[in-house]
């Protein structure tokens, strides 16, 4: 992956993983999580992967292979959709939006490939075209709650934890949900003008970013996901499944299982022991007493809440028990998915 220009900014300490090739932090972790949370900062994404879809048939064919309500997108309107396996697991988390022309997705870091080659697999004799165009946009996150008007640059809204459209929560209603104050999107702009987009604003690395997120419960594709997930597990349902649209690959699973049954792993949230002045890997065990119940997916050091935590665990965990995070970090539960 080739490394944002931005990286080059005074500060700039590069970031790990899923977030290599962007920010970690300019310096000051803390001081750049206050800015973000008071909308006054810039997250460099441009590591994410961008994909477009043009043709009079983009929308009504998308709608036909994922899991949100596509068919009727507006211009700069915003949406949330999941491409699934044939059993129904998470595959690809897409972010949605259309200018009118082009319907632009944005997508996890790496997968753009995969995903581009995947959709023109599937064009059949349809009016589309599929380009992974990655290497020349980039995108910005930007703590922002309006979608782009005429004349701007692609945005994208997250709507989370808004009930979207027909579908179902598995975690609290809005009103009572932390992230419903929080407020996201990301910009998609020309490489070449990622520096002018950014002007005289405060870059702000993805360590505040991915805070906010994991304080807001935001599962995130690639760290809350394996292959195994499925959407009820994560909460997901609320922002990126319509339930009674028309069939599309994985749609069984995600039936079956809002019908039947409950997922077999639910989404914590976890307040971490911070008196070791250290935080754990993502992907350490979760253990209750000596059994382990589950997997760290996301960490982070809050501004305010100290270090907190994302895990999936075992849906039979007891939901009021005190875990640790191996190998001896103590953790307090919040369930976001009820056993």
């Amino acid at each position: 992956m080739t490394a944002s220009p931005l990286l080059q900014a005074p500060g700039a300490v590069p970031g790990e993983g899923i977030d290599a090739g962007v920010a970690a932090h300019y310096g000051d972790p803390m001081r750049e999580q206050r800015l973000l949370a008071e909308g006054l900062g810039v997250v460099d994404l441009s590591h994410r992967g961008v994909v477009t879809v043009t043709g009079p048939d983009r929308l009504s064919w998308l709608h036909s292979l994922t899991s949100q309500q596509l068919a009727d997108l507006p211009p700069r309107t915003s949406a949330e959709s999941l491409v699934l396996t044939p059993k129904g697991h998470v595959e690809h988390a897409l972010h949605v939006v259309d200018d009118g022309g082009t319907t632009w997705v944005t997508v996890e870091p790496g997968t753009a490939p995969a995903l581009a080659a995947w959709l023109d697999s599937m064009r059949f004799m349809l009016r589309v075209e599929v380009a992974d165009v990655s290497d020349a946009y980039a995108v910005l996150g930007e703590t922002v709650d309006r979608e782009g008007g005429e004349g701007e640059p692609p945005t994208w809204v997250d709507p989370w934890p808004r009930l979207v459209g027909d579908s179902a929560l598995y975690g609290p209603v809005v009103e009572e949900h932390p992230g419903r104050e929080r407020r996201w999107r990301e910009v998609i702009v020309p490489v070449g003008d990622v520096a002018a987009a950014v002007g005289d604003r405060e870059l702000v690395g993805t360590w505040a970013a991915e805070a906010l997120r994991i304080a807001a419960w935001r599962p995130r594709h690639g760290a809350e996901t394996d292959h195994r997930t499925i959407a009820h597990e994560l909460d997901w349902l609320r922002t990126a499944v319509h339930l009674h649209k028309g069939c599309y690959r994985g749609q069984e699973t995600i039936a079956r299982v809002h019908n039947l049954g409950r997922p077999p792993r639910r989404l914590a949230f976890l307040h971490l022991d911070g008196s070791g002045h250290t935080l754990p890997d993502v992907g350490a065990e979760v253990l209750l007493g000596d059994k382990v119940v589950g997997r760290l997916t996301s960490v982070a050091r809050h501004h305010d809440d100290g270090p907190i935590a994302l895990a999936v665990l075992k849906r039979n965990t007891d939901d009021a028990a005190d875990l640790l995070v191996a190998p001896d970090i103590a953790a307090a539960q919040t369930p976001i998915v009820p056993r």
